[in-house]
Parts: C-alpha cells; structure tokens; sequence
C-alpha cells in the first residue's frame, strides 16, 4: 500500500496554544506546527510516514488487524465503527516498512485520533507483530508513541498488552535489534510504562507530555505541588529519561543520522 498523496487544504487554522490564524497551506508545509507561536499540533499516522519515509518505499504491514470488543462492552462496537469512518484506521496504530535515507527499517506510528491512541488488545498485537518483523528480518524499529493509556473498554485484555509488548521488545534487544523509541504529545498511560520506554534511544518531540499518571493525579495523591514543566519532554530531558528532544522539522535528518551511525552498512539498501 502506498502512502496517501495529501490535497493542498485550503481556509485557516486557529492554534490552539496563542489563538492566532494561519493558513491550512502553512500549517502543513510547516509540519503541523503553529507558524507564529512554534506551538506541535498532531499528526496522523499517515502523515508522519510519509515525512520520515523515502518516497515510495512504503509497504504496510498487518492492515488487517483491526479493533475487537473481546469483552462484548455496551455501545464499544458503534464507538468502533464512528472511529473507523471519522478517521479511515482500523486501530490506532499503523506500521509499516520502508528505507529511511536507504536503510530499510520498520517503523510503528500511534495516532491519536483513534480513541486517543489508546491499548487495545489489536495495538498490543500491531505493535508485537512489527517487534517480531524487525527481529526476524533484522531490521531496526521506530515506534512513535501517542496515547493516553489503556482502552477501558477492553479491560484486563488491555493491560495484558502491556507485558506482550515489553517482551517482544526484550526479546528484540537481546538478538541485537535496535530500537529506536520516538515520545510524541501526549505518551501517558500503560505505554509509558511499557514499550515507549524501552527504547535504546529515546527521542521526543517538544513540550510532549510523557508521564503514567497525570500531573493533576499525581498533586492530588501525594498533596504537593509538582516542579514547572514536569512530565514535559524537556524536563525529562533534563533527568536523563529523553536522550534528545527533536524539532519536527529535524526528525528525518536525525534518524537518518542515527540509522547510519548504529546499522551494519552490509545491511542497508541502496539509497
């Protein structure tokens, strides 16, 4: 499958962040990102594939696996089918493979869109079936983590997920792999606590919000107010926790960067 070609949008958008008006056309040459205050707006999963991508190279992976109400939970069937008509993904997560500057790599991108990018049972599946391509091609991984937790819906069937991911990812590490774990606005939730920290780079974007619980959960249980910028990349940044914090404009150039510097020239594609 190859990635959506994206039609010039026309009219205006109001950021979020310094409520100023700008261009659709601006916004997207610009990466989503406000072109008067700097403020990150998301991504879709398509979207960011085809940014960090070389053209044409893309090839789906897994397309099939979609959402499931394992635990026949009122109403989440036609929550399901809203998701998939209002955002065209069959889960919140994509993956695909590709070269990125002729390294051939494996690449897993959440989108938030889909119930806000949370676990579900056919994420933790997405997600361990990408781990196991890269091992058994021998291939390096990115994932792009965007979630707000687990997918109450699902239950425990949802936090099982949690460990299915971690060990996909150690098993991974210990073959040699390389992972590469991209944090985006926000990473919270039973993905911070499993995957999206176990990369052997950790990169993030700015401002993102990267934490388990919220910073208004954590003031409430522990009755203290929280320094500035907690649980912000680059507050974590500063802890040790994010290896880089990456502009968005940067990101492709960096992992290329970072894929030549760590894969074997033996196994890389012609650019």
């Amino acid at each position: 499958m190859e990635l959506p070609v994206f039609k010039i949008p026309s009219g205006f958008i109001s950021c979020r962040a310094c409520g100023r008006r700008a261009l659709k056309i601006r916004w997207k040459n610009n990466m989503n990102v406000c072109p008067m205050c700097g403020h990150y707006s998301p991504l879709t999963a398509y979207e960011r594939l085809s940014l960090v991508f070389d053209k044409g190279s893309f090839r789906e992976l897994d397309r099939e696996i979609k959402a499931s109400d394992p635990l026949k939970f009122p109403g989440y069937q036609d929550k399901i089918r809203d998701q998939e008509k209002k955002t065209g993904l069959r889960e919140s997560v994509v993956s695909g493979v590709g070269s990125i500057g002729g390294i051939k790599t494996v690449v897993s991108v959440q989108d938030s869109r889909f119930f806000m990018g949370s676990m579900s049972r056919a994420v933790g599946e997405k997600i361990t079936e990408a781990v196991e391509y890269a091992e058994a091609n021998r291939l390096p991984l990115i994932i792009f983590s965007a979630s707000g937790g687990a997918r109450m819906q699902e239950g425990i069937f949802s936090l099982m997920q949690m460990a299915k991911t971690s060990a996909a990812v150690q098993q991974f590490s210990e073959h040699g792999g390389l992972f590469i774990s991209y944090l985006t606005h926000p990473t919270t939730g039973g993905v911070t606590a499993s995957f999206a920290s176990l990369g052997d780079i950790t990169l993030a974007e700015p401002g993102a919000l990267i934490g388990f619980a919220g910073p208004r959960v954590i003031e409430q249980t522990i009755g203290e107010k929280l320094p500035k910028g907690f649980q912000r990349s680059e507050y974590l940044e500063q802890q040790g926790f994010v290896d880089r914090i990456v502009e968005r404009k940067d990101m492709r150039a960096v992992l290329i960067d970072l894929l030549q510097l760590h894969v074997d020239s033996s196994r890389r594609e012609m650019a």
